[in-house]
């Protein structure tokens, strides 16, 4: 696996955060005048050797272009994914967005009591009801102490080009010394493969660490 490192600014806070990704895994700044050129090279090197015509290859940049955008405009950190194919001509995407949110003034910017509402949202998901892509809860996770991790299954609109039934794991990780949460949402459509990709998730999400 290979470190990225970000700049994440508050006074008195960490200035700096990494995460680590699988070695084969493409990872962006983010930056407009860079990331597209960045993004065909990236996914380029991900198919290298497969056997992949030309179209696939063109959709498969188009989508992670997108979502690059989308993670831009929402004033995302980082971003990085992957992307592969299999024998039988299918398709395994995943992609890691991390963002530095803030509760609003006057609310709480304890876990407990910002998971509460999520909880209860969730429950009312019947998409993933009773399995590992429904979940919301505190757990303890070692270098980091005690996070906020939610699971779900969301039909989500892939820019414009239709919905996409997607599982999603998002965990929040309080930033010492202030208000700020780092949320690291990680999403892959491969429904069939969702525990598999959870183990993945919960590894990355895992190698989260803050820096002076």
């Amino acid at each position: 696996m290979t470190d990225t490192a970000v700049k994440a600014s508050p006074a008195a806070a960490p200035r700096h955060f990494t995460v680590r990704y699988p070695d084969s895994w493409w990872k962006l700044d983010l930056d407009p005048s860079t990331r597209d050129a960045a993004i065909r090279r990236a996914v380029a090197e991900q198919v290298k050797g497969m056997q992949v015509d030309r179209a696939r290859l063109d959709a498969a940049v188009r989508d992670a272009r997108s979502r690059a955008r989308a993670a831009h405009a929402r004033g995302a950190l980082q971003i990085a994914g992957m992307i592969a194919f299999t024998d039988r001509d299918e398709s395994l995407t995943a992609n890691v967005v991390v963002m530095r949110v803030s509760p609003p003034e006057g609310h709480s910017s304890d876990l407990a009591e910002l998971l509460l509402p999520v909880a209860l949202e969730n429950a009312k998901n019947p998409l993933g009801r009773g399995t590992s892509a429904n979940t919301a809860e505190l757990i303890e996770v070692p270098g980091l102490g005690t996070v906020g991790r939610v699971t779900q299954i969301e039909d989500i609109d892939y820019y414009g080009r239709g919905t996409v039934r997607t599982a999603l794991m998002h965990t929040a990780v309080p930033v010492p010394h202030s208000r700020d949460l780092l949320v690291i949402t990680c999403a892959t459509p491969n429904l069939s493969l969702v525990d598999a990709f959870f183990d993945v998730f919960d590894a990355v999400s895992g190698t989260l660490r803050f820096q002076p």
